[in-house]
């Protein structure tokens, strides 16, 4: 077990804190005159969690630890933690329902067609818009936790979701495209496969005709040549 698995495992854990945090009734951390309530640590639960994710990747790179349950587990705890800050908002009626269904949705059919893709040995590699759909997706998430509190924040909290519905629909439509390429060119090169299969068994079989042709004929002379004797 390194260092950027034990991050990406640490995410994963931070999951069913981060929805304890948001949804349970209001309460609050007397920090001396200070009370920060269970939003703000829910956010920071959720910006440190949203840390790992970034330093996991550079550490794993930067110490070559790429691993197999690396690749598999990180994005697993990505799509986990956003799925439950957005389901843990939907709950206390900070986030439109129609909005974390639609984000929610794209990661799975993305996940999905990665998935496909892979099982065919094609790689659709992550899009610098779909890296920004995630920082944005962060940003906005941040917001409308602090909006909680601060209506002042709504708008902006509003908007940046609007962004990252915006980049979650794009981004989702160049997967999809990527992956009909794919698709479109898998179909072409088997179908080019077929052809030329089919046309050396064509081949074959005139050739193996032609033989058959001859042979016949050769019986024929020597039948005739035996007669006239």
């Amino acid at each position: 077990m390194n260092l950027p698995n034990l991050l990406t495992l640490m995410r994963i854990f931070f999951v069913p804190l981060l929805v304890a945090a948001l949804v349970q009734d209001s309460w609050g951390i007397g920090i001396g005159e200070r009370i920060i309530h269970n939003e703000f640590v829910a956010l920071a639960i959720f910006l440190f969690a949203a840390a790992t994710d970034l330093l996991d990747g550079y550490l794993a790179r930067r110490w070559k630890q790429v691993t197999t349950v690396g690749t598999l587990l990180d994005p697993i705890a990505d799509k986990l933690l956003v799925s439950a800050a957005l389901i843990s908002l939907v709950q206390v009626r900070a986030l439109a329902g129609w909005m974390a269904i639609l984000i929610i949705g794209r990661e799975f059919a993305v996940t999905g067609l990665r998935s496909i893709a892979a099982s065919a040995g094609y790689t659709i590699k992550a899009s610098d818009l779909g890296k920004t759909k995630m920082v944005a997706q962060v940003v906005s998430i941040s917001l409308v936790m602090l909006a909680i509190r601060d209506v002042s924040l709504r708008p902006y909290a509003l908007g940046g979701m609007w962004v990252v519905v915006f980049f979650s629909v794009v981004s989702a439509v160049m997967y999809f495209l990527k992956f009909w390429r794919m698709v479109d060119e898998e179909v072409k090169t088997r179908s080019r496969r077929d052809l030329l299969r089919m046309e050396r068994k064509q081949k074959r079989a005139e050739m193996l005709a032609m033989k058959e042709n001859a042979q016949r004929a050769l019986e024929k002379q020597s039948t005739i040549k035996r007669t006239a004797n």
